[in-house]
């Protein structure tokens, strides 16, 4: 990245921490943000569990935000890493780990370029993150670093009636060459992920990459 390329992409950074720093205090009062109705948290906890491995493993939340996936996560048994760039949302998520006794180990940090040491991961979790980063698909190869062989990622994004949002189609397209195993699964008409209905595309992309885990 050249020093213009840098600049750009702080200030960026500066503009995109102010937004979700201000979004902070309510972000929980979406159901499928703060999951605080039970069968929206419920819900959730069945897609995780399925999509990731039974036993304990470690897992990444990128985009963490106020720390409602992870928690669950923690809840299934996993040891969870959470960041996010925003400190107020991490603030938030560390209360909200610390109240219910979760030793999640929460960062700052900016997704794009996560700075955490390669191959500690089984599995990677982001949730509606990826279509807002620059250049995702260098991000997403940027993220496999950070797994172990046979390491599972779990995207789930959309499309939003705001035009924003990327469809599945394009995601697809835009993963790693080195991802196998890869299953599209629709998820706008899962009521129950998201309090209510939607008419948006939302979906989850999960992949893996090859070889086995040590503790398979």
């Amino acid at each position: 990245m050249s020093d213009t390329d840098a600049l750009i992409h702080e200030q960026q950074l500066n503009a995109a921490r102010a937004t979700w720093n201000a979004e902070a205090a309510l972000f929980d009062d979406q159901p499928d943000h703060g999951l605080r109705d039970p069968a929206v948290r419920a819900a959730w906890a069945d897609l995780l569990k399925v999509s990731l491995p039974a036993s304990t493993v470690a897992v990444l939340d990128i985009g963490c935000g106020t720390g409602s996936l992870s928690l669950v996560l923690a809840g299934l048994g996993h040891a969870v890493v959470g960041i996010d760039l925003s400190p107020e949302m991490i603030a938030l998520a560390q209360a909200k780990a610390a109240a219910a006794g979760h030793a999640i180990a929460f960062h700052v940090m900016d997704a794009a370029f996560p700075q955490l040491a390669p191959g500690q991961f089984d599995a990677i979790v982001c949730r509606h993150l990826l279509w807002a980063l620059v250049e995702p698909d260098r991000v997403l190869e940027r993220w496999l670093r950070l797994l172990k062989p046979g390491g599972r990622l779990l995207l789930i994004e959309g499309y939003w009636h705001t035009g924003a949002g990327l469809h599945a189609s394009e995601l697809l397209e835009m993963l790693p060459a080195a991802l196998t195993q890869t299953t599209l699964q629709p998820l706008s008409d899962r009521v129950e992920l998201w309090g209510g209905m939607v008419a948006d595309e939302r979906y989850a992309i999960l992949a893996r990459l090859p070889g086995q885990r040590a503790d398979a």
